[in-house]
């Protein structure tokens, strides 16, 4: 029988991003009866008001943080004076579904490119251009995907996996769920170690 592994996210979610590595080191460790889901947590709504300074400097203090605890997490602290803050990751989810629509194998290498678009390369996932940026770099056709970002339908979609989210009881991120018949488990997991995940399956 089929066990799913959900991991619930938010492609602007700093945490996240520093659990990348290992994620993908859990990947290669799975066992074959083992389903991955992708889920979007979806961490703030659409807003085209300027992050306020005291967010972007509680931000600024979640990177530094991060790279305390992981030393090898990168982040370009030039985001902050390139780039006009805002506090809304939609878009990016958005994003992240259109890609799907487009290729259901898309959504890892969609969320990789988001991530690295706003924590390598200073650019602002909030951006409907850098996102269409990201799609051409993962091979997409750009002109379907700007229609597909823009559809009522896909934001839709988002509201209905959020909804999702919020029913399985998953408030943080990363968050990852072993789903196995009518059992869902929430599993523990450490930055570091993929096998903490690894020995709960």
């Amino acid at each position: 029988m089929v066990r799913r592994l959900s991991y619930v996210y938010d492609p602007m979610c700093s945490w996240c991003w520093a659990f990348n590595a290992v994620w993908q080191e859990i990947l290669d460790g799975l066992p074959a009866d083992i389903e991955v889901r992708y889920l979007l947590g979806g961490l703030a709504p659409d807003s085209d008001q300027p992050m306020p300074a005291q967010m972007q400097q509680s931000i600024k203090a979640y990177w530094q943080q991060i790279q305390r605890q992981l030393p090898a997490t990168e982040f370009n602290y030039a985001f902050w004076d390139e780039c006009q803050p805002r506090r809304s990751t939609y878009p990016a989810c958005r994003a992240v579904i259109a890609a799907r629509q487009q290729d259901p194998q898309a959504e890892p290498a969609m969320l990789l490119a988001i991530q690295q678009a706003y924590y390598l390369q200073a650019k602002n996932p909030s951006d409907e251009a850098v996102l269409i940026e990201c799609a051409a770099d993962i091979g997409l056709n750009t002109s379907l995907f700007a229609v597909s970002l823009r559809q009522p339908q896909t934001q839709q979609q988002l509201l209905d996996e959020l909804s999702l989210v919020r029913t399985l009881g998953v408030s943080s991120f990363p968050s990852l769920l072993l789903q196995q018949q009518t059992k869902t488990e929430l599993l523990k997991y450490d930055y570091r170690d993929p096998e903490v995940l690894l020995s709960q399956l």
